[in-house]
């Protein structure tokens, strides 16, 4: 009985510490997630564009498509690479880091100058007016190249993440990043699924409601979904410049160029102490954000000739010779 005992006490005391193990990954990985908000909010805001041209019925189909290849990108590919990078190449972290930041800006940086009307855009964002022959074939074209784009921000939350981890062993640190991999698919796409179904389920509140105020509320979501969408694509351009613009001002100062981030420390304060002290906290982080992302946006704007220039026909060119 005595030993019967000892053995309930000692699976309890296992079941405490993987209790406590698990709420240590899962703290890890929220932490962590929440450095790539950037990525992450305009991963959100770019997948909505690759749905245009379908069918109610094929969208949620679509996004699942896209959601397990975003989690395939994730888990097999990104998490392995950043774990050999993380325990054998540390010291190529702040660089990749610096080349996603420095995508980043070209990216938010592409859409402003398209917003503006100069030049043409992103080649890779479909256009919704397009006529469709082969809902099929189509369909595979766009879950391809939303994957494909997912690829490329997955890259960029992972690498992110893993910079923010703590220390630790191996296994936890493939365990939070995994989560991480993990909750982020399903944030995203759970709520890019809500997004883009909202103004159908408006469309059913509005003709079949039972209620004034339930047709109301539905009508009002139909009409609202165009503008969420564009504030939506705002925010995530905005995000984009502000974080890859601090990827970047951050990874100067880990390479022993700290006088761009210790500048902007210097103006975000003298900002901060001229308003009352209880707002001196938020006009810091505003006026430090703010110059990120102006920063961002000026390099953007430097990268958009030599990416349309020199390395989109590249990457044409070899993914073209790998086709054939």
């Amino acid at each position: 009985m005595s030993g019967l005992l000892a053995l309930v006490d000692d699976v309890a005391a296992i079941a405490k510490v993987a209790a406590a193990s698990v709420d240590d990954v899962i703290g890890q990985a929220a932490k962590a997630g929440s450095k790539a908000a950037g990525a992450v909010i305009d991963d959100a805001a770019v997948t909505p564009k690759y749905l245009h041209g379908f069918k109610a019925e094929r969208e949620l189909p679509v996004i699942w498509r896209i959601t397990k290849g975003s989690l395939r990108n994730k888990l097999v590919y990104l998490l392995p690479v950043g774990l050999l990078l993380a325990n054998f190449a540390p010291w190529a972290i702040p660089p990749l880091l610096m080349l996603g930041g420095a995508y980043l800006c070209f990216e938010g940086a592409e859409k402003v100058a398209h917003a503006l009307g100069w030049g043409h855009g992103h080649e890779d964002y479909p256009d919704k007016e397009k006529v469709v022959e082969d809902p099929a074939q189509l369909e595979e074209k766009k879950a391809a190249g939303a994957i494909k784009t997912d690829f490329i921000l997955s890259a960029e939350i992972m690498t992110i993440a893993l910079s923010a981890i703590p220390e630790s062993n191996f296994w936890m640190e493939a365990a939070t990043l995994a989560a991480v991999a993990v909750m982020i698919t399903v944030a995203v796409y759970g709520s890019v699924a809500l997004i883009v179904k909202m103004d159908d389920v408006g469309l059913v509140m509005a003709n079949k409601g039972r209620f004034g105020l339930t047709r109301s509320i539905g009508r009002a979501l139909v009409r609202g979904m165009p503008g969420f969408l564009k504030l939506l694509t705002i925010v995530g351009t905005a995000a984009m410049l502000w974080v890859g613009g601090s990827i970047i001002i951050h990874g100067l100062e880990q390479m022993g160029f700290a006088a761009p981030y210790k500048w902007i420390h210097d103006i975000a304060v003298t900002v901060g102490h001229a308003v009352p002290a209880q707002f001196e906290g938020a006009v810091e982080w505003i006026t430090t954000a703010g110059i990120y992302g102006l920063f961002g946006l000026a390099l953007g704007l430097v990268l958009i000739p030599i990416g349309e220039k020199i390395v989109t026909p590249i990457w044409r060119r070899v993914f073209h010779k790998a086709a054939v």
